[in-house]
């Protein structure tokens, strides 16, 4: 078990931050199926303190969300602390800091992963940070740069003696991006260097793979990024599995259409209609994992813009596969 602020966790399994994902709509969908703790998308400090609608907007959230962590990121250290300053005006559970994200623009400017190359750095803006404000502040990062220059285990030790209360350290390098298997080898180590709290992040995409992560690395938490988008599912499966052995059997097919209507409408009265129904798509090849005839209802669901028309493609969907066809139902 272990504390961030005044929550507990014992083996957590949390919402990792993504971009264009994790918005107030997706992180409550997750939060209701089990996910620990759930973060916004990466909310950028300079837009932040320029006031920028789109940076403030990440923050939005409900109270039905908390534990609930805003990740900001950049590069330059003033900044860093004046965004960690707004976001904790808004009262989130924690701040936390993206020292990971790999995209050439972010990171060739400093930020994000960038700060692996520049330890001196890192330490400077994650301290001041730290030092700016009451709420709990945790780094999400990666093992290192490339191959060459993995650095995990001291980014890990200078970052609990500048006072961070966890780690989430994505199990590939900056060079990798998402490809290749993640390397869980190093997190023992960080755990025998560190009494900081670990999370492990990177190729969680089944019960399996969080049995695997937590049984060959002994950490104290997994992070789901992309397996969450494909499955929302996932965090109920994963305790389940955890604490039984026995895995889930996949969600009903009125389960399925309920939620995912569910998620689209809060999707609308957050977001707006057309906007909610073009962003949504990206979540629909999820929802309806591998159900017959998926592929053309969901070509078909990438041409309306307005809720009622989705909502008859998928209840008329729904309903040809709760109905037996009577050829065949004999």
């Amino acid at each position: 078990m272990f504390s961030i602020g005044p929550h507990s966790f014992t083996r957590p399994i949390l919402l990792a931050p993504m971009e264009d994902v994790t918005d107030m709509p997706f992180r409550l969908v997750c939060r209701r199926l089990g996910a620990d703790i759930v973060y916004t998308e990466f909310v950028n400090a300079e837009g932040l303190i320029r006031e920028s609608v789109k940076a403030k907007k990440k923050m939005v959230f409900v109270e039905e969300e908390r534990p609930f962590g805003i990740q900001i990121y950049g590069g330059v250290e003033d900044s860093m602390v004046q965004a960690a300053k707004l976001s904790e005006s808004v009262a989130p559970d924690l701040v936390d800091i993206n020292c990971g994200c790999w995209v050439k623009d972010i990171a060739m400017r400093g930020a994000g992963a960038g700060l692996l190359r520049d330890i001196p750095k890192m330490e400077r803006l994650v301290s001041s940070v730290v030092k700016a404000v009451k709420v709990p502040v945790t780094v999400k990062t990666r093992l290192g740069w490339d191959a060459d220059d993995i650095r995990i285990i001291d980014v890990a030790k200078m970052l609990e003696q500048v006072g961070v209360q966890a780690l989430t350290v994505h199990c590939r390098t900056r060079v990798q991006g998402h490809k290749g298997d993640p390397d869980y080898t190093w997190i023992p180590k960080v755990k025998a260097a560190v009494r900081l709290p670990i999370i492990v992040n990177g190729g969680i995409n089944t019960p399996h793979d969080a049995d695997r992560a937590f049984r060959e690395t002994g950490c104290d938490g997994i992070m789901v990024a992309r397996g969450a988008i494909t499955n929302p599912w996932i965090f109920r499966e994963i305790k389940h599995y955890l604490a039984t052995g026995k895995e889930l059997p996949p969600p009903t097919l009125e389960e399925r259409f309920a939620l995912m209507l569910h998620h689209l409408k809060e999707s609308v009265e957050f977001k707006g209609e057309r906007k909610a129904i073009l962003e949504n798509r990206k979540h629909y090849s999820g929802f309806l994992k591998a159900l017959p005839h998926v592929s053309q209802v969901r070509q078909e669901l990438m041409v309306p813009e307005t809720f009622v028309e989705v909502e008859a493609i998928l209840l008329r969907y729904r309903d040809s596969l709760l109905t037996p066809d009577p050829i065949t139902a004999h």
